[in-house]
């Protein structure tokens, strides 16, 4: 028979909604943040020239610059105070955790407990700011020569002061937008900093639909074409929420133990792994290391085309390396599967589970406690990882491939769509535990004022 508490979990409905007060608060408080957010992406660094600013936006539409400014939300493209994003933030913190699985003593640390992880988020402060100055610096050299050959100067006044003003303005926008980010996940609902990268994503829709449209309105692109896009659009979101949920069920079970009325029970209970253990991270990573460099080399083809082999390079490596190039889809699918691997084999270990297990009396029916358990953890998650996998390369690659072919003005592609889905997805969850949560709340409240008991 089931308990009262166990009736709870399927009333869970818009009507409840209401009487979560606390939910209600986060709600609000993560809108705001959010809010914030957008109003600081259009304010734009000291020195700029906005006409100037105009004609590099229009010479990089289509380019790197380009496929960036959807994930900042159009801040890059203004040349705002939050231009980087959260980008170097999610690098810096990927790479510390990645670190920590190599480094026998950032291991020893990670191992430490509440006391490991915030020094290991102190070392990815560090890495962030490190980072967003390196990158600022390129930007404001950068935004200094664009134009010198037109007759136009994108910085007012450049300089070094220009550049100094230039860096601490791009470093404090990003460490506000990473504090941002940890407020919403403490104070808020669902993880800060994804959140913030879907508001900058979905900020880009209606622009996105409008060229689309408007190249349908002018004869540009075909209805049948647009269409298809926003056909396969729905398509992968659909495709991802099936996925995405998808989860391999390892049976796990424990000793007998007496109950009350003197019975000997088994427990049992499920392992559950993921098909895509490693989220959106090899996607992002995996643009991360192609576009940095790039955007790096974009600005500097500006500065030296022409004048010597080396910037003869650059314009050639920007070429072959421009989005939606053969070589770069290579580069970025092969980056997909390589981090798919890596990044699962760092978030998941066989050995400390099967020991964990072990340790608790757990074993898989069939396997061995111990070794054999790892083994056999270690083959079933490398199965799943394959599938994974492939999963994340095509869902990347495929909108990518076609939409640069097609020369479709559509940059809400593969990436994107995966970012905003599982955010959405994740979101929604915690929503829907914060209310579970809340209703357990008074059912207890309710047992205890009746003098009664759950049962």
């Amino acid at each position: 028979m089931a308990s009262r508490a166990d009736s709870v979990t399927p009333s869970l409905n818009l009507s409840k909604f209401g009487q979560a007060t606390e939910l209600k608060k986060r709600l609000w408080f993560t809108i705001a943040a959010l809010v914030v957010f957008r109003l600081l992406s259009f304010v734009p660094l000291p020195g700029i020239d906005p006409t100037a600013l105009s004609a590099l936006a229009e010479q990089t539409k289509g380019g790197v610059l380009d496929f960036l400014n959807t994930f900042s939300g159009g801040s890059l493209s203004r040349m705002s105070l939050v231009a980087l994003g959260v980008m170097p933030y999610i690098t810096a913190s990927i790479v510390v955790q990645l670190a920590s699985s190599l480094s026998p003593t950032l291991a020893a640390i990670k191992k430490e407990g509440e006391s490991g992880r915030k020094r290991l988020n102190q070392y990815t402060r560090y890495g962030t700011v490190g980072l967003a100055a390196i990158q600022g610096y390129f930007i404001a050299v950068g935004l200094e020569s664009f134009g010198a050959s037109q007759g136009l100067a994108a910085v007012v006044d450049p300089g070094m002061l220009f550049r100094i003003s230039a860096v601490i303005s791009l470093v404090g926008g990003t460490m506000f937008l990473m504090w941002i980010g940890e407020q919403i996940t403490s104070r808020g609902v669902g993880n800060g900093v994804s959140l913030i990268i879907m508001a900058g994503i979905i900020a880009e829709l209606p622009t996105s639909f409008s060229n689309l449209f408007e190249g349908g309105r002018t004869g540009n692109i075909s209805g049948l074409l647009i269409t298809g896009v926003l056909v396969m659009a729905l398509g992968l979101v659909a495709i991802m929420c099936f996925v995405e949920q998808g989860q391999r069920r390892v049976l796990i079970q424990y000793p007998k133990r007496q109950t009350q009325r003197g019975m000997m029970q088994a427990d049992r209970s499920h392992l559950p792994l993921k098909i895509n253990t490693a989220n959106v991270i090899p996607p992002i990573f995996a643009s991360s290391l192609l576009l940095m460099p790039l955007t790096i080399t974009q600005f500097a083809g500006q500065r030296v085309a022409g004048e010597s082999m080396w910037g003869d390079f650059v314009i050639s490596l920007n070429q072959y390396l421009q989005h939606g190039s053969p070589m770069y889809m290579l580069l970025y699918g092969g980056g997909i599967l390589f981090f798919t691997f890596f990044y699962t084999a760092v978030v998941f270990n066989p050995e400390e589970t099967a020991d964990n297990l072990k340790r608790n009396g757990g074993f898989i029916p069939g396997i061995r406690p111990g070794k054999n358990t790892a083994d056999y953890l270690d083959y079933v998650l490398t199965r799943i990882t394959v599938i994974g996998a492939i999963y994340l390369t095509l869902i990347c690659l495929v909108p990518e491939y076609l939409i640069a072919s097609a020369g479709i003005p559509f940059y809400l592609g593969g990436t994107s769509l995966l970012i905003v889905v599982n955010v959405t997805v994740d979101t929604v969850a915690q929503m829907q535990s914060h209310m579970l949560a809340h209703q357990y709340g008074d059912l207890i409240k309710k047992a205890k004022l009746k003098g009664g008991k759950l049962r």
